[in-house]
């Protein structure tokens, strides 16, 4: 055969795994030979993933327009790359003017090992001449498919989301791939999702990584969101080729942590979620064990009621009302950023009359305006500066201090509300590391960088902690004034 004979050929054999993915990765790479020599082909999980997604399109399962979602929670040395350059590749090849694109969880991941493997693979395909490999894209070389035809790397952005929402290929593909996906942000996950409507249309979504944290959107493709994702976790133990001296080391090595059971090898080696992330300021075995539990009004009735207002700081946050006595923590009132302080002042005060409480604590930073109309009404409330002196030794400031108490109420005994907000702003904030030793909480502004909202139910349950209360004495017959409902909180 000439050589457009044998182009055709290609064209035409590499057209038939449009939905057969595993068939299109034996096919175009010369297993056995050369580079390969050492390989017959995927790996066991590989193979298994590939001619799952080739089934699931042969289904038609996308005709009625939902996206064929992924996640694959794993530890090192599996092969994920190489799993994630075969997808785009088969993607590109098997279907005109495909678009997706590729992420991950920093910049430097993207392009020292991402887009590495990426090129790796695409320069041993027998089709690599119909594409042309960049730094940041891999395009069709027909001139007039190279902006429709095409995968793009992206760094992703919290102050930059545009390449996520326009991700738009009526009745063609879509692919897109998170690598890392543990660290990448919920903003970018919502973005992404909410930008994926077009009808008619091959829309797969693949999210890799080892589960580095227990929080955030990729945590959840396996717990309340494992309906919408199709989801793997791989043990490196049980993958071939990976590095089982080295398995065998870390096995010893955190022995005295629960061996296989530490948080180390279930990240690093088991592909499973932590019971907390490497960094959490409270483990999420910690916020569990206080989480919808139930308690005796007679074992906190005696404690004082501490009522907290945390104000919203932007649009987006929620002024919370809470209360605490003894073990006991309610959610009182949750509103939308409010400029009505008198409004918000009143409301505070019944709730303090109502309940009997014997302290107020307010966070000084947008709740200066709240306690001045509260001195109007004639009430003895504290501000509470969230970045001031820690009143304990070993705290950045009082908010490590704060949420240094909730950790130790809830060990404990301290009751939580079965409040969804609130367990995800428990766990959500990790420690700043300090080389002296000095505990610190991560802040606001690193929580949205990373795509968190702010923390405003948890903060309202740190306020209660700002400082020692006693419970109030009626004068005249010296006992403590009790809550007047059934709903309570802790004496700090």
């Amino acid at each position: 055969m000439n050589n457009e004979e044998i182009e055709n050929k290609l064209i035409e054999s590499i057209a038939k795994f449009e939905h057969n993915p595993y068939g299109f990765v034996m096919f175009s790479f010369a297993w056995g030979k050369g580079a390969l020599a050492k390989h017959k082909g995927p790996r066991k999980w590989q193979k298994k993933l590939l001619i799952e997604i080739g089934e699931k399109l042969k289904l038609g399962e996308l005709s009625t327009h939902e996206v064929l979602q992924y996640a694959i929670s794993s530890g090192h040395g599996i092969g994920k790359s190489a799993m994630v350059a075969w997808l785009i590749l088969w993607a590109l090849n098997t279907k005109v003017d495909t678009k997706g694109i590729v992420t991950a969880n920093t910049d430097t991941q993207l392009k020292t090992k991402t887009w590495p493997e990426l090129a790796k693979w695409h320069g041993l395909s027998i089709s690599k001449h119909w594409f042309t490999f960049t730094a940041t894209a891999i395009f069709s070389n027909d001139k007039a498919h190279a902006k429709t035809w095409r995968i793009d790397a992206i760094p992703w952005s919290e102050h930059n989301t545009e390449a996520f929402a326009g991700l738009h290929n009526e009745g063609k593909r879509i692919l897109i791939i998170f690598d890392e996906a543990s660290a990448i942000p919920d903003a970018i996950f919502e973005v992404t999702e909410g930008a994926l409507t077009d009808a008619d249309t091959e829309i797969i979504w693949c999210c890799f990584g080892n589960p580095t944290r227990n929080s955030g959107r990729f945590r959840e493709c396996f717990r309340k969101l494992k309906k919408r994702w199709a989801t793997y976790q791989i043990d490196a133990r049980d993958v071939a080729g990976t590095n089982q001296a080295q398995i065998a080391k870390w096995l010893e090595d955190y022995k005295a942590e629960g061996g296989e059971n530490s948080d180390f090898f279930k990240v690093r080696v088991r592909g499973i979620f932590p019971e907390s992330s490497i960094k959490q300021f409270i483990p999420t075995k910690i916020v569990d064990m206080g989480y919808g539990k139930e308690i005796q009004k007679s074992s906190y009735d005696f404690a004082p009621v501490i009522i907290t207002c945390d104000p919203a700081w932007t649009g987006d946050d929620k002024l919370v009302i809470s209360m605490r006595q003894g073990n006991y923590f309610e959610i009182l009132e949750v509103i939308p950023k409010n400029d009505d302080d008198f409004r918000i002042a009143s409301l505070i005060a019944q709730y303090e009359d109502d309940l009997g409480a014997s302290a107020v604590f307010i966070d000084m930073g947008y709740g200066t305006g709240i306690y001045s109309c509260g001195k109007v009404l004639k009430r003895k409330w504290t501000l509470v500066s969230f970045g001031g002196a820690s009143t304990k030794l070993g705290f950045k400031n009082k908010r490590a201090e704060m949420w240094n108490d909730i950790k130790e109420w809830l060990k404990m005994g301290g009751c939580l509300p079965r409040n969804q907000t609130l367990y995800d702003d428990l766990i959500s904030p990790e420690s700043v590391m300090k080389t002296d030793g000095i505990q610190q909480l991560e802040s606001k502004e690193s929580m949205k960088a990373r795509g968190i909202p702010s923390p405003d139910f948890a903060d309202s349950l740190a306020l209660s902690f700002a400082f020692p209360v006693k419970a109030k004495v009626n004068p005249k017959n010296k006992k403590r004034n009790s809550r007047s409902v059934a709903q309570g909180s802790w004496l700090g």
